[in-house]
Order: structure tokens, then C-alpha cells, then sequence
């Protein structure tokens, strides 16, 4: 009975699992948030990749991750020195490599950056999940909020920019207006749009950085 019990059981394996990735930028209210489910073979140069489409960065500037104080990126541009931590190559690192703690809560939280001028600060969550039959990944399921313009002057910037975006009598109402676009809306977020831009994301990196195939 027990031999026939243990032969009928189903063996682990991790690729049955995705991670949940609850994305938040910092520094912002209300938050500009994404809720993304990600297959756990990424590295992390496609998770940058995916991160810059579901978010609606355009990739004009530096980032890196910060994992448990370790930093992963793209050595060639980020800065290193004797006292400073080891960038670690982004495409050798994926998410089946995270060690999650054990127990019915289990996540972990990143630490990814983006223009080191404008300094934008997104805290990632990171939930592994059931694979869910016939889906496909990645897929974005939720957010709120559009992404700010780039080089705006960070989350301070930001909300500089929306007071004058917002208030027809500001002198500089029709400069961020303009500047801004026309399609600019603060309040907006688009799922459909989102998960195609994750998908072209993510089909064109092939692995890397798409800065790299250029």
C-alpha cells in the first residue's frame, strides 16, 4: 500500500511553479504599481527588459537590481571600485536561482533602480506561484497609474510636474502639457497595452540586454 502510494505521488519540479512580481515605485502617491507573473527561467537582464515595458520606462538610462546587498546589472556600465560591491553579470543570475524562505508566506523583495539621476526607486515582490495550465508567461495582471515621463527630476520632479500639469492657471501649464504629450494621463493604465509591450519586450531581448544587439 505504501509503495503503491509513494509511485502514484508527483515529483517536484520548480518549473511547476512561476514567481509573482508585485512592482511599486517609491517615493509616489497614489501608487504606480504592476503586478507581472513571470516564468522562473528569466535572467535578469530579461527581467530589466520586462520591467522598463510593464512599467513604460523607455530604457534611456542605467539600472541595476540589489539582491540581498549583491548588485546585478551589466558590468560594462556600471562603475565599480575597491570598496564598492561586485556587479554581478545580469544574464548569469534567473529567478529559479533566488532562494525564497520557507513557510506558507514566502517571498522575497528587490531592490531594482533606474536613472541614477532622477533616482527612481521600485520595489519588487517576489511570490513563487502555480503554474497555471494553458497560460502563458510572462503576463501582467494588474497596475495602477501611468508611468511618469522620463528625466522628469525623480518621484520630486514628478509631482512638481503634475501640479502645473493639472492646473490650467499655471505658468507653466502648457509647457508640461506639451512636453508631456498629448497622451499623457497620469491616471492611466492599460492591461492590453501592457502585456503587449512585455511580450515585443521580451521576444526581442533574446536572453540580453537589447542595448547590446544594437
Amino acid at each position: 500500500m505504501w509503495r503503491h502510494h509513494c509511485s502514484m505521488a508527483k515529483r517536484f519540479d520548480p518549473y511547476d511553479f512561476i514567481i509573482r512580481l508585485e512592482v511599486q515605485i517609491l517615493g509616489i502617491e497614489p501608487v504606480i504599481s504592476r503586478t507581472l507573473e513571470l516564468p522562473r527561467d528569466l535572467n535578469f537582464a530579461q527581467l530589466h527588459e520586462v520591467l522598463q515595458a510593464a512599467v513604460g520606462w523607455t530604457d534611456s538610462h542605467l539600472h541595476q537590481f540589489i539582491v540581498g546587498g549583491l548588485v546585478v546589472g551589466a558590468p560594462e556600465y556600471l562603475e565599480e571600485d575597491a570598496y564598492g560591491p561586485r556587479v554581478i553579470e545580469a544574464t548569469d543570475v534567473h529567478l529559479r536561482d533566488l532562494r525564497f524562505p520557507y513557510g506558507p508566506d514566502a517571498q522575497l523583495e528587490i531592490l531594482y533602480q533606474y536613472d541614477f539621476g532622477d533616482n527612481w526607486q521600485h520595489r519588487l515582490i517576489l511570490t513563487p506561484m502555480p503554474r497555471a495550465e494553458g497560460v502563458k508567461y510572462p503576463r501582467c495582471i494588474g497596475g495602477a497609474r501611468s508611468c511618469p515621463p522620463e528625466d522628469v527630476g525623480g518621484d520630486i520632479g514628478y509631482e512638481t510636474f503634475l501640479e502645473a500639469w493639472r492646473d490650467p492657471d499655471h505658468e507653466e501649464h502648457a509647457d508640461n502639457r506639451r512636453w508631456a504629450g498629448r497622451k499623457f494621463d497620469p491616471e492611466r493604465f492599460d492591461l492590453e497595452a501592457t502585456n503587449r509591450a512585455t511580450a515585443r519586450a521580451l521576444r526581442l531581448s533574446r536572453g540580453d540586454y537589447r542595448a547590446r544587439q544594437i
